[in-house]
């Protein structure tokens, strides 16, 4: 009986160990293992192309990366919603076809149309940092650097040459909006309505690829 007993503990200890050691480790952050990846590398799962009748090569995923042709203008959305978030992707223009224009749009609004009411993070080439404001979306940017819509970007281009991999980092909590490229602070806004909506990449007239579209939803 002695020997059932202790051969039972063994078992419940490893059986317990086993289910420790498949658990998340203790010292990753919550927003490290909450983190979403947007873009799978393999297909457009999770996301909605508008127009609905683009043709298939307006988006289409080569080797990993997520490929715009440019035309017909408009964009690729998630078919989720998000209010607060740090979003990171990475994006690049082809030498062979020069600079370029694209956006990532936040809290898009319904309905679907070109263009939505939105907050654009610019990514037209020299420009990226800069914001748009879509449909007169409520938020505040600096005067000093707004000229209607637009508010450019408070620094110096932090791009890399034509061809090469930018990363984007924008956070986007509550009213606060901050925007970085390649690790620089590049602008920053406040009072944007804090409202769930759709993020999109555009479709702009020009080809461009992203990768490694990661988003944290905060609380």
């Amino acid at each position: 009986m002695r020997s059932v007993t202790v051969l039972a503990a063994i078992c419940f200890c490893g059986a317990a160990w086993t289910l420790l050691s498949c658990q998340a480790p203790p010292n990753i952050p919550p927003s490290e293992r909450r983190r979403i990846e947007l873009f799978n590398g393999a297909d457009l799962t999770n996301w909605k192309v508008f127009p609905a009748d683009a043709p298939a090569e307006t988006w289409t995923v080569r080797d990993g990366v997520l490929v715009c042709a440019g035309q017909p203008v408009g964009y690729l959305r998630t078919e989720r919603k998000y209010t607060s978030f740090e979003l990171d992707l990475e994006w690049r223009f082809d030498p062979s076809k020069g600079a370029g224009n694209s956006g990532v749009l936040m809290r898009v609004q319904y309905p679907d149309k070109v263009w939505p009411k939105s907050i654009e993070a610019q990514l037209q080439s020299g420009s990226a940092g800069d914001i748009w404001n879509i449909d007169a979306f409520p938020m505040s940017t600096n005067r000093d650097r707004t000229n209607g819509r637009h508010t450019a970007k408070a620094q110096p281009s932090s791009e890399k040459p034509i061809g090469e991999w930018n990363q984007y980092s924008i956070r986007l909590v509550d009213q606060n909006l901050q925007l970085k490229v390649n690790g620089v602070v590049q602008n920053m806004a406040t009072h944007c309505e804090a409202i769930e909506g759709w993020i999109a990449l555009q479709s702009e007239g020009a080809h461009i690829e992203f990768r490694n579209i990661r988003l944290r939803p905060l609380p």
